[in-house]
């Protein structure tokens, strides 16, 4: 587990019309960082996204429909957990839950079963400057975003 990177399980609640899930409230711990910009990400099958990081925000990715794999990658220097990589889906037939990406987290996804519906809050407006890109095949990171489900 990346220091810093958090999942709140999420209470499903059912009834014979549906159901009612709560994803955040603002007086979560886990969402001390507070709300800047609310964002949905459509993306089709197959599609990659990977990498980036920010220095200042934070966000919080909730996948409504469909299942993506997520990629994480440390790049904070003075981190314990400095370059260790994390790989774990989100979204249907997946624990229910909502993932925090602290700053200096390297993030990515692949739909693995789409659509994906992603929907992400950020601690701060979107900043172009504030996003740093890293190339989806770098080889400091060493993650193959083409790798396919182990066979067993």
């Amino acid at each position: 587990m990346i220091n810093g990177v958090e999942f709140k399980q999420l209470v499903t609640n059912p009834d014979d019309r549906g159901f009612f899930r709560e994803i955040i409230r603002s007086t979560d711990t886990f969402f001390q960082e507070g709300f800047g910009q609310w964002s949905h990400s459509y993306m089709f099958n197959g599609v990659i996204k990977a990498w980036h990081y920010h220095n200042i925000q934070t966000d919080w990715w909730y996948v409504a429909a469909g299942v993506m794999r997520v990629g994480l990658c440390d790049m904070r220097k003075e981190s314990k957990t400095y370059m260790q990589v994390m790989d774990f889906m989100l979204g249907d037939l997946q624990p229910v839950q909502v993932l925090k990406i602290p700053p200096g987290i390297a993030h990515g996804c692949k739909t693995v079963q789409g659509p994906v519906n992603l929907f992400y809050i950020t601690s701060h407006v979107y900043n172009p400057v504030d996003e740093i890109r890293i190339p989806h095949d770098d080889p400091g990171i060493g993650f193959d975003w083409f790798k396919g489900p182990e066979i067993k």
